[in-house]
């Protein structure tokens, strides 16, 4: 039986996808930015576990969300690498330091 807190969990989780699910191609949103459009501001690291527990053939675009400073952050099973391609093949450019220019590519959709 699910318990109160996982339920809302799980709530959470699904206004993450639904906001993440948002995020047209060759644009991207900071987890921070995802939670805030969810009605969840302060909430960032939980958008990143929603993304954690999406299953391998998820049609989730979870590439399109990036960290505060432009970056991608670590991910397991070599997700740094196949973020960075999927980003790049959207025609987001990356500077030498492995970022993005969020004043670029920042989706300013708002769907709070």
């Amino acid at each position: 039986m699910a318990t109160r807190s996982s339920l809302a969990r799980e709530e959470a989780f699904q206004r993450f996808h639904a906001i993440i699910d948002s995020i047209p191609p060759g644009r991207v949103a900071t987890y921070g930015q995802v939670a805030r459009e969810a009605g969840l501001p302060r909430h960032a690291r939980h958008v990143g576990a929603s993304l954690r527990r999406l299953p391998a053939d998820s049609g989730l675009p979870w590439h399109r969300v990036v960290n505060a400073r432009g970056g991608i952050s670590p991910r397991p099973r070599g997700g740094f690498p196949r973020q960075r391609r999927l980003l790049e093949a959207e025609g987001v450019v990356f500077d030498e330091g492995g970022r993005l220019d969020l004043k670029h590519y920042r989706w300013d959709g708002d769907l709070a």
